[in-house]
């Protein structure tokens, strides 16, 4: 996806797959940073991402990280030659959140040329850590 601008690429994404996960939790592309090599995406948190105490369910926190950086490592490879795929998550839920939005932002770790490791971290509205999170993907031939 190199070499497309910030608006062609967050069109994109936000449009990427028919019915997909992210698309059921309302999960919307929001920023790219292509100089710095991040990316940003919102999350409502609403009574179908909650869990039992009607708090925002930890999976429905790693779907958001996940989708960022898979997302992230897909934009910044030569998509015509490979693909990113993840194989490693690990996510630390650190506050509860019940309603409102929560913001996550990806970058990388190391961006090496067969594996990328990024963190993503996810926010509420007043900038709380709600969730850090550290994702691998490996980069694969098509």
């Amino acid at each position: 996806m190199k070499g497309e601008t910030k608006e062609e690429i967050l069109e994109f994404l936000n449009s990427w797959g028919n019915v997909t996960l992210a698309k059921t939790l309302e999960i919307k592309f929001t920023d790219i940073d292509l100089d710095n090599e991040t990316l940003t995406a919102t999350m409502p948190v609403q009574p179908k991402v909650h869990q039992p105490f009607g708090i925002l369910h930890g999976g429905a926190s790693c779907v958001l990280a996940e989708t960022l950086g898979s997302s992230l490592s897909n934009i910044f490879i030569d998509s015509s030659k490979y693909y990113g795929v993840g194989t490693n998550i690990n996510s630390n839920h650190l506050k509860s959140k019940k309603e409102g939005i929560v913001t996550a932002t990806a970058r990388f770790i190391r961006k090496g040329k067969t594996m990328h490791v990024s963190e993503i971290e996810i926010r509420d509205e007043k900038g709380d850590l709600i969730n850090h999170t550290t994702m691998t993907n490996n980069i694969l031939n098509r």
